[in-house]
């Protein structure tokens, strides 16, 4: 099964978190657990939280991560905050995510999908 993006859409809440092995002061829903799961974006997640120690996203609140696949396979990761400014950007030279574009929040230590904010 591949993932889809309208199977993200059945994410409106979370009752249960999962903890990072590595970054134990974060956690993330059962909507980006799904993700990592049938995406094989565990990375990802490892990637978002590997960069709260940068000093922009340390000191920000809210956080919009955009990940967005070319059809050769490059990928750009993007973070903006809450009013659309830009806090870091990544060329990925390349990645088997299986859409074509992902957008998750980062807010209190938490990263989830839109749809579970």
């Amino acid at each position: 099964m591949t993932l889809q993006q309208t199977d993200l859409r059945q994410f409106t809440g979370s009752s249960s978190f999962y903890t990072h092995p590595l970054f134990r002061g974060f956690v993330y829903t059962e909507g980006v657990q799904y993700l990592a799961e049938k995406g094989g974006a565990y990375w990802l997640i490892d990637k978002i939280f590997s960069l709260q120690l940068l000093p922009d996203l340390k000191a920000g609140g809210f956080q919009c991560w955009t990940l967005k696949v070319s059809k050769d396979r490059t990928a750009t990761l993007a973070c903006t905050d809450g009013d659309y400014r830009k806090l870091y950007r990544e060329e990925i030279s390349y990645t088997d995510f299986p859409l074509p574009e992902i957008r998750l929040y980062c807010t209190d230590r938490t990263l989830l999908l839109p749809s579970e904010y």
